[in-house]
């Protein structure tokens, strides 16, 4: 069979077929950042500061005791942060905020964090208790769920499974060290190679 024959024939099974009159496609626009984001993102704060006194013990968003905490930053791979939320890190550090006043709580989380970033630990787990006796519901959780957001050194943020805390409890993915970028890009330099 020929060019024009394999042609023809696609022509001729073709011949009943009617344009579509109009396109039903509909396009994704492209994502704009917000001025209440780009806010946001300039209040975030690095923990290498030393002020503790950025994240607010007046104000907060409040959310229900059942609530799931979720957040991710930019550039976090969706595979990373599955994992992170199904709590298939290993833990390697955690912090029981219950019976802390909010300031109390406050210098512990960004102690510990500052912590754990010196000794290159990654996934913590905060345990902040639901709140169902506080007043107002939540409070201490409220609290917890916007600090770790207002901080940039915070990866990604998801409520623990049941066996770890469930909702009483967030899972914290901390930025990886400059040493541990370069040994991960040489260990996949090696693989590659």
């Amino acid at each position: 069979m020929s060019h024009d024959d394999d042609f023809g024939l696609f022509q001729q099974m073709m011949g009943d077929v009617k344009p579509l009159e109009h396109d039903t496609t509909e396009y994704r626009k492209k994502h704009q950042v917000t001025d209440a984001q780009l806010a946001k993102r300039e209040a975030a704060i690095w923990l290498a500061e030393d002020d503790p006194e950025y994240l607010s013990v007046d104000h907060a968003d409040m959310i229900k005791p059942d609530d799931i905490i979720e957040f991710k930053r930019d550039g976090v791979q969706d595979g990373v942060y599955r994992k992170l939320r199904l709590g298939k890190y290993p833990l390697q550090a955690r912090l029981d905020l219950h019976r802390k006043t909010l300031k109390e709580a406050r210098d512990e989380v960004v102690k510990f964090l500052k912590q754990c970033m010196q000794m290159d630990i990654r996934t913590v787990v905060i345990v902040h208790g639901r709140g169902e006796k506080s007043n107002p519901p939540a409070l201490m959780k409220s609290f917890v769920a916007q600090w770790l957001q207002q901080i940039r050194d915070v990866q990604c943020v998801h409520s623990a499974q049941r066996f770890h805390g469930g909702t009483g409890a967030v899972y914290v993915m901390l930025r990886k060290s400059a040493e541990k970028k370069l040994e991960t890009r040489e260990r996949h330099q090696k693989r590659l190679g």
